[in-house]
């Protein structure tokens, strides 16, 4: 699994590295899974777009815990699903309902927990995201802590359970000094740097 280097502070940018990113790949009829916005709407125009979410500004509000994806069998050319499976109790369920409204790509992203949680546990303070115990309870959270390598074993192995061949995997971690980058490879083999230090897992399936 390779590693790109990728600044992303916020939804919207995140949007931007995959109107880019996945550009070849985002035509025809596309499923947004957790859209929040929809900025990706905005950023490819022309598409015929369907946006679901709980909140945000989905084209249709759809609370995937106490609901399927409402659509039929193969409806999509392009589904996407960017850091939402970790937020729901039925994460198997739901990666099962992405592939079965494709009939073509599905891209969806993982959070890498371990690089989330190191410095705080480390250091014996601070919060761990949308983990922790805040006074009042929480409108949104994460129901998974996970590695990267466990992020990119439930990636490959889906392919056993669906009908859907993973077409690449790759990871994304934030920029930093080469020398930096150099030392920590020397000092942690490839899949503990990941662990360490990239933040979130990416893959891409074609439906068969």
């Amino acid at each position: 699994m390779h590693c790109e280097i990728v600044s992303i502070d916020n939804r919207e940018e995140r949007s931007r590295f995959i109107a880019r990113r996945f550009l070849p790949l985002i035509k025809g009829r596309v499923l947004d899974v957790g859209c929040d916005r929809a900025h990706l709407k905005r950023l490819v125009p022309g598409l015929d777009y369907v946006g679901i979410d709980v909140g945000g500004s989905p084209d249709r509000v759809v609370n995937l815990e106490q609901e399927r994806i409402p659509f039929d069998d193969r409806s999509f050319d392009f589904v996407l699903c960017s850091d939402v499976l970790e937020h729901l109790d039925n994460l198997h369920q739901t990666f099962g309902e992405l592939i079965r409204v494709a009939r073509g790509h599905v891209v969806v992203s993982l959070p890498n927990n371990y690089a989330n949680a190191r410095r705080p546990v480390e250091r014996g303070r601070g919060s761990i995201g949308h983990y922790g115990l805040p006074p009042d309870a929480p409108k949104d959270r994460h129901k998974w802590f996970f590695s990267l390598s466990e992020a990119a074993e439930f990636f490959q192995t889906q392919t056993q359970r669906h009908p859907a061949e993973l077409v690449e995997l790759f990871c994304i971690e934030k920029p930093r000094l080469a020398w930096v980058r150099a030392l920590r490879h020397l000092r942690y083999s490839s899949a503990s740097y990941r662990n360490r230090y990239a933040h979130s897992a990416w893959a891409v399936f074609r439906r068969t």
